[in-house]
């Protein structure tokens, strides 16, 4: 006769305390790939919060809108940028096509050129100069780095060509958009310039969202020889995604002029910096693979109230918002150091 056999109660896991109190959902949240978002959220917040207590009329709608207002190029430049360095890339070249920009449109405009003609004339040089970039980094093997910074200096060295010293525009057109503002309610206005960055941001996050080609740019910067075994187009993409960053830095260039009504060789120099780490601080990472086109644009927001508080307060030099940038910028490489080995 065999032996009876004995069942054994199953023993159920232990739950896991759950420290703080925080629901699954929230866990998840602060542990997922929108954590450095969050971050640049809770800056924003904090950085408005004292500027706020600080200073007497920070807090007021129209000081938020005016941080659109004057940064609305920042903006798109910002979403060109976050093409690139989500494939894992780099682009040098994008403040020097705004200042060609605004040289090509002064001067069209100076030569009796239409404002529609000069416009288009405008977006098409920049989006054939990124195109060319892509064109270089693909079939030349070449890093974004050294053809960004080709582009940069040939972008630059074109300005000087067209004129060596500032052209004013006085075009009614351009002047219309320069004066226009639109009512949102009482007291509260924006700028034609706000409705076009708002459009390529939706546009931009369509498009990474929602579409094949968006689904390539973040597989790209998640690992290139992976995607295109999985049959994606690589190519196509790479290229692609610097044709955008060229296209966004002449609406940018347009809506600079639009903000200044003038064309200048030295116009915009260091602006690519101020992108990048518009993109860096909104939590996109510079390996690419992860990030979000509204982090950039909080990005940019968090710039802008920086140098809001340095004009406030009066008594500090501009390049306070250079040496506080700087060190946001390091903390947020820092902090993505941190994220990114839980998050891959």
């Amino acid at each position: 006769m065999s032996a009876p056999t004995t069942t054994r109660p199953s023993k159920r896991p232990t739950p896991r305390p759950n420290p703080g109190g925080l629901g699954t959902g929230a866990r998840m949240l602060l542990s997922s790939r929108y954590a450095s978002v969050l971050v640049t959220l809770l800056l924003l917040v904090a950085t408005f919060a004292v500027g706020s207590v600080r200073y007497r009329g920070f807090l007021s709608g129209q000081v938020v809108l005016n941080l659109f207002i004057d940064n609305a190029f920042l903006i798109v430049l910002a979403v060109g940028m976050t093409f690139v360095i989500l494939t894992g890339g780099i682009d040098l070249s994008v403040g020097s096509v705004v200042a060609l920009s605004t040289m090509i449109a002064a001067s069209l405009l100076q030569s009796g050129w239409s404002p529609p003609a000069v416009i288009l004339t405008v977006l098409v040089v920049g989006t054939t100069l990124g195109f060319l970039v892509g064109l270089v980094i693909f079939y030349f093997d070449v890093q974004p780095f050294i053809a960004t910074l080709a582009a940069m200096f040939l972008a630059r060295g074109l300005c000087y060509v067209i004129s060596t010293s500032s052209i004013s525009i006085v075009d009614p057109f351009f002047v219309d958009m320069a004066n226009a503002r639109i009512p949102l309610a009482p007291g509260l206005r924006i700028s034609p310039s706000v409705v076009v960055a708002l459009a390529v941001v939706a546009i931009a996050f369509a498009v990474l969202h929602y579409t094949r080609t968006g689904r390539t740019v973040y597989a790209i910067g998640n690992g290139g020889q992976s995607a295109m075994l999985m049959g994606l187009p690589v190519k196509r993409t790479k290229i692609l995604v610097y044709a955008i960053s060229g296209l966004c830095s002449a609406i940018a260039g347009v809506l600079f002029t639009f903000y200044t009504l003038s064309g200048y060789s030295l116009t915009a120099v260091g602006m690519e910096l101020d992108a990048i780490a518009a993109v860096v601080i909104g939590g996109t990472l510079l390996t690419g693979g992860s990030g979000f086109v509204l982090g950039s644009v909080l990005g940019v927001l968090v710039l802008g109230v920086i140098q809001t508080i340095i004009s406030f307060e009066g008594t500090l030099s501009s390049w306070w918002t250079r040496i506080v940038i700087g060190s946001l910028l390091l903390v947020f490489i820092l902090l993505q150091r941190a994220l990114t080995p839980r998050r891959r």
